[in-house]
């Protein structure tokens, strides 16, 4: 058994991942995938695994016919069973492909099955830097998370160049798509260009980056089990669609922890404003007139009612109609609301 081989043997059994469970690999036929396959067809046979296969094709190149073509013939020698898709109409962006195909995998494979994908340190590393240029927070620089439910990374730990290496001693082939060499994709300019001279730079940069999400995802964990205790202290009432919060409470926390509340109770409705949106409810919280409302992203409002602070989802509630009766040609105003109809005063 190659080193790579035992060292992901050892990795699953530290997981979820039990001898005998059924498992499909996301196999788009690239290097990555092929070896994740290969060492769970082959090396890994002992564990006795219910090992399928999922491919993909997104139709966003002429020639992504032809990979799905290879990959079924791969799939016919290896003796793996396979399931094939094809997206129509063709995936609209890099976005709107990992959406359908993580739906596509969790409708594909079994109920009692776990899914695979392949990616590993380098996407790892690759994922932290590209959110740490965008501005992200905390929370983004946890990075690809190894295990979201059913579905499970278990190349994280292990470089490209272990897996470049354990493929060329295997003799694999694989497809290379032209797309992921275009250097006008940001992604694609990091991946070839920023973070080989990191490397240079400083030798075990990836390795670093990769330590960095695994220290974040610490972190985030370290405050979940806080935030229960925070919210908890905050909240007054709570139901299906509406929890009350204590103002007062909320003011006691420093602006940091109370935005965090807020958005731990904001994402069970449902809604994820940005760093823009969150500062807007804050400020309402702090400053909004007792009676008024503001509007947050998934359909979720927050009501002020004097020190209790209300997070609502659906629709507000329509208005009663009210008559504006004018009295006379002279200057004036008055008020409506909703679908008030206008009246003239009669002769």
């Amino acid at each position: 058994m190659s080193d790579l081989a035992g060292r992901l043997r050892r990795h699953l059994g530290a997981g979820p991942v039990a001898p005998g469970d059924t498992v499909v690999v996301a196999l788009s036929g690239g290097l990555d995938s092929v070896t994740l396959l290969h060492l769970l067809r082959f090396p890994l046979r002992e564990l006795g695994l219910g090992l399928r296969a999922a491919h993909l094709d997104h139709a966003m190149r002429p020639d992504s016919g032809a990979d799905a073509r290879w990959v079924r013939g791969l799939c016919r020698a290896w003796d793996v069973p396979l399931a094939m898709d094809r997206l129509d109409p063709p995936a609209s962006g890099e976005a709107d492909a990992r959406r359908r195909r993580y739906a596509c995998l969790e409708e594909r494979a079994p109920a009692d099955a776990w899914i695979l994908t392949a990616h590993h340190l380098d996407d790892q590393a690759e994922t932290v830097l590209f959110r740490a240029i965008r501005g992200t927070g905390v929370r983004g620089l946890r990075g690809i998370a190894p295990r979201r439910g059913r579905i499970l990374r278990p190349l994280l730990p292990f470089a490209r160049a272990e897996l470049e290496a354990y493929a060329a001693a295997a003799g694999l082939a694989f497809r290379v798509d032209p797309t992921n060499r275009d250097t006008r994709l940001a992604r694609n300019r990091l991946r070839h260009r920023v973070l080989p001279e990191l490397e240079r730079a400083r030798p075990g940069a990836a390795r670093a980056l990769a330590r960095l999400a695994g220290r974040a995802r610490a972190h985030e964990r370290a405050w979940d089990a806080a935030l229960r205790h925070l919210v908890a202290g905050a909240v007054l009432e709570e139901d299906g669609t509406a929890t009350t919060l204590a103002r007062g409470v909320l003011h006691s926390y420093h602006f940091d922890l109370r935005a965090r509340v807020l958005r731990h109770v904001l994402r069970r409705y449902g809604s994820a404003p940005d760093r823009a949106g969150t500062h807007a409810a804050l400020e309402f919280i702090s400053s909004g007139p007792s009676g008024g409302e503001i509007h947050l992203p998934g359909g979720v409002r927050l009501e002020r009612d004097f020190d209790r602070i209300r997070v609502v989802v659906g629709p507000a509630p329509e208005a009663e109609d009210e008559p504006l009766v004018v009295t006379g040609p002279e200057p004036g105003r008055g008020r409506a609301s909703g679908s008030a109809k206008i009246r003239a005063p009669g002769p």
